[in-house]
């Protein structure tokens, strides 16, 4: 997907962000965890995983 579009997934959507990145895995349901315990922290986590990915 284009890097923008996950970029402003990450930031509206991280849940959806983390799992098109990179599947159902344990990043996913860490970061929907994140998310609900609070929208800074889901939205950090969601950026890092779009970044980390696209240096691969």
């Amino acid at each position: 997907m284009n890097s923008t579009v996950m970029f402003v997934l990450a930031v509206l959507l991280p849940p959806l962000a983390v799992y098109l990145t990179s599947g159902p895995g344990n990043r996913f349901w860490l970061n929907l965890v994140l998310t609900m315990l609070g929208f800074v922290p889901g939205v950090l986590h969601a950026l890092y995983t779009v970044i980390t990915s696209r240096q691969v």
